[in-house]
């Protein structure tokens, strides 16, 4: 299943993204596409980072794809994730 983000996230939105996923109803592979966004504030990494902790902790894995290199490059600093 693929969640296909668009808009701004920062901080005021990062609480409506997590609730967006059916956690439980989600399949064993989920895929998050961020091509239509951008990442402008910490809080939405950590929003994405509890997105993928829900899933990991249901057995599921959980794939962010499609984010612009400004906001891999903010979401790799505060992880040491993506670069």
């Amino acid at each position: 299943m693929t969640y296909v983000v668009e808009g701004e996230l920062f901080f005021a939105s990062s609480h409506d993204l997590t609730t967006l996923f059916s956690y439980t109803e989600d399949p064993d592979r989920v895929v998050v596409d961020l091509s239509g966004s951008h990442v402008w504030h910490a809080s939405t990494v950590a929003a994405l980072g509890a997105i993928e902790t829900k899933h990991q902790a249901l057995g599921k894995t959980l794939e962010i794809v499609g984010m612009n290199d400004s906001s891999g490059t903010m979401h790799g600093r505060l992880t040491g994730g993506f670069e």
